[in-house]
């Protein structure tokens, strides 16, 4: 017994990067062993049991998500299973969340006032290491599913998010940055409107020609997403009594593209925003089935827009393009 005790406790050096272990609540000591060993952190479930009840831990294990490496001893493997070591805290950020949707499902995900999270996203040394003029960092937390460790504090996670953006961003981009003459913001912010506009992947890059050609037209951009964000609040429509809202979001009163994002676009919004498709269009509307119809002249858009209303029984209250 002592060989074995001796021998479990020194297998092996961990190795590989780190796997997700999920222990659930009320689970039995074997239901844990066999997640462990399904993560492959485990190789023998019987000994692993075993050496367990031999130092009486079989009975201690706390619920969580572990973050563990293959080939760690089975000591410490009983140690952060039975102390709670090790227990992360998974948040998945889904891609056209805004801010005001982040950080409560940040907040919930730390266990941290809500405000704690909005003041690190205001942290002024990261919206100077993005040269971000706005006063957050709303379109640059990029979603993605993250594994923060039990004590992440916002700050800590909020930067988390910050490099996931810039790793994500490649350095060939900045060229091409250079060739639209326009700034990384301002590309960010354009993905974040194609991401909350685009409901079929294909569109996105139709999609973004049509707002550059705008910008290159002189004519306003005319986003219902940036009226929703200016407004504060969502609205199933964007009816034209919304377009009074008084804000340098509101792309129907202020032409050109709005200050900063309006949410957190995905790598393939970015890649449209920066890669427009070669197309003439100036117009598009969506249809009941969520694609949209792109047409390059007022009258050809306004035919649309016509056989749209007739498909929507008579529903054209939705400001388009």
């Amino acid at each position: 017994m002592l060989a074995l005790a001796g021998s479990a406790a020194a297998c092996g050096q961990p190795y590989g990067a780190p796997v997700r272990v999920v222990i659930p609540a009320g689970a039995s000591f074997r239901s844990a062993t066999d997640s462990l060993a399904r993560a492959g952190v485990v190789r023998s479930t019987r000994f692993f049991r075993f050496y367990a009840k031999l130092g009486r831990r079989d009975r201690e294990v706390k619920a969580g998500t572990y973050l563990l490496r293959r080939g760690t001893p089975w000591g410490e493997v009983l140690d952060a299973l039975t102390k709670g070591k090790g227990v992360v805290h998974t948040v998945t950020i889904p891609e056209g969340f805004a801010l005001a949707n982040i950080v409560p499902l940040l907040a919930r995900a730390l266990d941290a006032p809500a405000d704690s999270v909005e003041a690190a996203a205001r942290d002024t040394a990261l919206l100077r290491e993005l040269d971000v003029p706005t006063p957050t960092l709303e379109g640059y937390l990029f979603p993605d599913t993250y594994n923060f460790p039990d004590g992440t504090s916002p700050r800590q996670a909020v930067a988390e998010m910050v490099h996931g953006f810039e790793r994500r961003w490649k350095p060939e981009w900045d060229a091409r940055l250079q060739e639209l003459a326009m700034t990384r913001n301002d590309v960010v912010a354009l993905a974040s409107i194609i991401e909350k506009e685009a409901r079929i992947p294909e569109e996105r890059a139709v999609i973004s020609a049509v707002y550059h050609n705008r910008l290159k037209a002189r004519m306003p951009l005319q986003a219902d997403p940036t009226v929703q964000y200016a407004l504060g609040r969502h609205v199933d429509r964007v009816l034209y009594r919304d377009l009074e809202v008084e804000s340098p979001y509101n792309t129907y009163k202020h032409p050109g593209l709005p200050p900063g994002p309006i949410a957190s676009p995905g790598t393939a919004s970015i890649v449209a925003a920066l890669y427009p498709a070669n197309v003439p269009y100036l117009f598009f509307v969506a249809t009941p089935d969520g694609h949209h119809e792109f047409r390059t002249t007022f009258s050809e858009h306004r035919e649309a827009r016509k056989e749209i209303r007739k498909a929507r029984a008579g529903d054209g209250r939705r400001t388009t393009r």
